[in-house]
């Protein structure tokens, strides 16, 4: 269950959702879901819902309307307190090796602001992950891990994903041989699709000794946990 909200008094929204689920996951024996959509305000919530095709390109994400995917209702206005259903469906058959993504976006539409209101109007927008397994249910990441130095106080971390499924990293921190404390760390959530890879460049302290060029990394996955070493300059 995830609260999604803008609580701040500067903007022209209230609008406070729980999201159950918070990504989707279907294959070809379950190929429905449903999503519950809860207005915790005190006030009606607009929401409008459509189903998106997910890819990446350069490790940045591209969105495309489909109608491979169906979502009802499209369009639903949610009293206060109260729990809406979203029901997902696949319009089409799974891919025969590898895993298929999209998203559901959930678009707030914007009401009339009352005549007292100062500030900004601002509408809630998420987006939800769809997976669908393949058809053989064999899909799965294939992680390769690489750093490189970019300057003293600079390293380039890519992560390249060979799989046919994708991976999701929640967190990972490189540590020089031997010490406990990080040389460099990146909290932020990342998916990364099949066939795909991403990027990050992390400061570093100058004075941080990397002994021989190599650095372990530690990463926090959807698929695995990972704990390796890397050398620098190489895969």
């Amino acid at each position: 269950m995830c609260a999604l909200a803008l609580l701040s008094p500067t903007l022209g929204s209230a609008a406070e959702w729980n999201v159950d689920p918070v990504r989707v996951e279907l294959s070809p024996q379950q190929q429905t879901a449903a999503i519950i959509v809860r207005n915790e305000s005190d006030q009606p919530s607009s929401i409008q819902i459509q189903a998106v095709t997910w890819s990446q390109v350069d490790g940045k994400d591209v969105y495309t309307p489909t109608r491979e995917l169906l979502v009802s209702p499209p369009i639903a206005t949610i009293p206060p307190k109260t729990d809406q259903v979203i029901r997902v469906a696949l319009r089409r058959a799974a891919d025969p090796s590898k895993e298929l993504a999209y998203r559901i976006n959930l678009q707030e539409l914007p009401t009339e602001p009352a005549t007292e209101a100062t500030g900004v109007q601002m509408a809630l927008r998420i987006g939800l992950p769809v997976f669908v397994q393949s058809l053989k249910g064999d899909a799965a990441p294939k992680m390769t891990w690489s750093v490189a130095r970019v300057s003293d106080n600079q390293l380039k971390v890519q992560v390249r994903n060979q799989g046919n499924a994708h991976v999701q990293i929640s967190d990972f921190s490189l540590h020089a041989a031997g010490a406990a404390q990080a040389v460099s760390s990146e909290s932020a959530s990342s998916y990364v699709l099949a066939g795909q890879s991403r990027e990050w460049l992390l400061k570093t302290s100058s004075s941080q000794a990397i002994a021989n060029g190599r650095l372990r990394l530690m990463a926090f996955t959807d698929a695995d946990k990972v704990d390796t070493e890397l050398v620098l300059g190489k895969p």
